[in-house]
Order: structure tokens, then C-alpha cells, then sequence
């Protein structure tokens, strides 16, 4: 089977509007999160990390009319814009497909007649998608909670590895909406403040608004010729155990863990850094620990970026993502921002400050509603 290599990426949080944008404000430490007060997001304030809706469309604006496409429709374009400006992938090519990854896409379309209601739908946004850029393939799309990033780029893999493409963007992207802010009010799960992960004082999690792209490619000659890394494994798996809260021993996420390093081809004295989900609430955060000792990775340095820039649903597994492939081209972690004292029962090697250190493997993973896991795996290639 081919090797899948990275070809391109972007990221698009509250922290900027490209990779390095983002990569830079991580490294000086600066939160995107911050008290909201727009009441057609919800009456009350409440901590989130949303967009700049003013730089979103000056952004917008050099590409089409910003009238004619909605907020969610414009953050993917533009993510996926930049990247293709990275990469050497031809999104026209009869090789490439578009895989998009969302929780709600044009959520806030149930609320206002704007546009055409059918628009709601995500087939409908990525069938748009494909049309804009010019892609003949009928796309893809993975709406399967949180896990949606981690499990479209997983996707991905085996889409190339089977010889059906050679080329696949894959985009998600998320938006603060009414629907989505009274509904995790509703579970009680919102942070008071900028949320904590794997913190003893943690209390919850904050909504973020974003998008990325990673763009995978077989072909090496595409790839990002400044550092080689590869998709080297993903499995998925759920808990059977709730319909919004996960298992309370970690199994159903060990095994997303261990069926993606062991189709990777890594033990655990051989992963560099793990990049958890870290929602900063008190179910997931402990279950996200047991579920590392089972897996035997309690000495592999983890982080959570969700204390950065939010939790961004369907968005966040390829934007943490993006993140990992920086670790690993520039040999640096990121700390976990407000992790000050350890609030699991199990040890964990929590990143608590900005860190150089040699990176050769990540595992990302992710968890969601309905108890479903997800987790990825990146490694460099070593040219002799």
C-alpha cells in the first residue's frame, strides 16, 4: 500500500487566520479565549473563543461577494484557500477529493431565511465546496461529533492507501451558534472562566470557532519537501456505554490508541508526544488519563490546546492536528495554558511549559458524544 504523506495544512482560530499566525501566539502564550457578551449567541454572557467576524470577511472579500455565502461556507473556503496556496496538490485533478468534517455546519441557517434552506444540510455545503474550487469527485462528508477531524483525516488514509485517490483535502470547521451555545449550556459543561484541562480546579470547557485543512497526498513528490511526515496509522472505536458522557474506565478510547500504533507499526517507549482532547471537563479529562495508562503511554509528554483557542467540534481534530505536524517539523511542545495543579487520579507527563525536545512520532486523539474515539498517528520519515 502507498505511504500517505502531509502536502499542505492551515488553521484558522480566534488566534489568526494561517499556521504560523496561530503557531506564533501559541509559542508567546496567548489565549484566544475570552467573556462574550452578543446575546443572539445566548442571553447571558459566557468564555468562548470565537472568529473575528470583521477580519473574516475583509479576508473573504479578496475571493468572492461575502452576501453570497454564509459565515461557515466563507471560514472553509478560506481555510482551504491558504492551504492550497502551500501545497503542490491540484485540486482540479480527478485524483483529489474533498472530505469536509463538521458537527453543525450552517447551524444558525434554521434560525433566518436568507439563504436557501437546503444550505443547511453538509452534503449541501460540501457539494458548494467542490463546486467552488473546481473538483470533479462527488466529496465526502464525516459529521460524527468531536471525533469528526481526527476520524475525516483517518478517512483520508485509507481512501489513498486503497488506491482510490492520490490526493485528499481534508477541511472542517465549526461556528458559534445559538444551537450549539444552549445546547452545552444545557449539559452544564461551559467553563466559568478560560477552561483548565487535566487541572484540578477545572470546570468545564469553552466552545471555540474555527477551521483547518491537512491536505494527504501518496504521491512524495507533492509532499511538503521541508519535513517528511506521514499518516502512519488511525483507528477508531466506541464506548457503548452513553449517549453524551464517556466510559469511566477509558477502554473504548485504549482501544482507538492501540489499534491506531499498532497499525503504525510504534510502541510506546518509542511515541514522542500525545496530543489529547482535553476538554477541560471532569469526565473527560480523567477518562482521557486512564485510558493513556492502559495504553502505557503515562510517561509520553501530552498537552491540550483547548485552552488556547477552544474546543472547535468538528473543526478541532485537524486543527490540533496542524499543530502536531509543527511539533514535529520544529522539535517543540506547546504547554497545556492552566494546567497548574494535576487533577486526574493517574499520573501523566502534562507539557507545562513551552519544551524543545527531539519529536519523531505524535498520536493525536480525540473523544466525543455518543462515546465515540478516535485517534491518529504522524510520524516523520527519516531520509538517509
Amino acid at each position: 500500500m502507498p505511504e500517505v504523506y502531509i502536502a499542505g495544512n492551515n488553521m484558522m482560530t480566534s488566534l489568526g487566520f494561517t499556521t504560523d499566525e496561530n503557531v506564533e501566539n501559541l509559542k508567546n502564550d496567548i489565549s484566544g479565549i475570552k467573556l462574550c457578551t452578543d446575546k443572539n449567541l445566548y442571553p447571558t454572557p459566557f468564555w468562548a473563543s470565537p472568529l473575528s467576524t470583521e477580519r473574516l470577511n475583509d479576508s473573504f472579500a479578496g475571493i468572492a461577494d461575502v452576501t453570497l455565502f454564509t459565515r461557515f461556507e466563507k471560514m472553509q473556503i478560506l481555510s482551504l484557500t491558504e492551504a492550497l496556496k502551500n501545497s503542490k496538490v491540484d485540486v482540479c485533478d480527478t485524483k483529489t477529493l474533498i472530505i469536509l468534517s463538521s458537527t453543525k455546519g450552517n447551524i444558525d441557517l434554521l434560525e433566518e431565511n436568507r439563504f436557501n434552506p437546503e444550505r443547511v444540510y453538509l452534503w449541501e455545503t460540501a457539494k458548494r465546496l467542490a463546486e467552488f474550487f473546481g473538483n470533479p469527485n462527488q466529496p465526502v462528508v464525516i459529521s460524527n461529533a468531536c471525533i469528526s477531524g481526527v476520524l475525516a483525516i483517518i478517512t483520508g488514509m485509507r481512501l489513498i492507501k486503497a488506491g482510490k485517490y492520490e490526493n485528499v483535502i481534508v477541511t472542517g470547521g465549526d461556528i458559534l451558534s445559538e444551537f450549539v451555545v444552549s445546547g452545552f449550556q444545557s449539559f452544564q459543561s461551559l467553563s466559568q472562566g478560560p477552561c483548565q484541562p487535566f487541572d484540578a480546579k477545572r470546570t468545564g470547557l469553552n466552545i471555540g470557532e474555527g477551521c483547518g485543512t491537512i491536505i494527504l497526498t501518496s504521491n512524495s513528490s507533492l509532499a511538503d519537501d521541508s519535513c517528511l511526515i506521514r499518516v502512519t496509522g488511525g483507528h477508531s472505536s466506541n464506548d457503548a456505554n452513553h449517549i453524551s458522557g464517556p466510559s469511566r474506565t477509558g477502554d473504548g478510547l485504549y482501544l482507538a490508541i492501540k489499534g491506531a500504533m499498532s497499525e503504525a507499526g510504534i510502541l510506546p517507549e518509542n511515541l514522542d508526544y500525545v496530543s489529547a482532547h482535553g476538554t477541560a471537563t471532569a469526565y473527560n479529562d480523567e477518562m482521557e488519563a486512564k485510558a493513556l495508562a492502559l495504553a502505557g503511554l503515562n510517561h509520553v509528554p501530552v498537552n491540550s490546546l483547548k485552552s488556547y483557542f477552544g474546543h472547535t467540534l468538528g473543526a478541532a481534530g485537524i486543527i490540533e492536528s496542524v499543530v502536531c505536524l509543527y511539533s514535529l517539523k520544529q522539535n517543540i511542545l506547546f504547554n497545556t495554558k492552566g494546567y497548574q495543579e494535576h487533577g486526574v487520579s493517574v499520573d501523566l507527563n502534562i507539557i507545562k511549559k513551552l519544551t524543545s525536545a527531539p519529536i519523531n512520532s505524535c498520536l493525536k486523539m480525540a473523544s466525543g458524544f455518543g462515546g465515540c474515539n478516535a485517534a491518529v498517528v504522524f510520524q516523520k520519515k527519516i531520509v538517509s
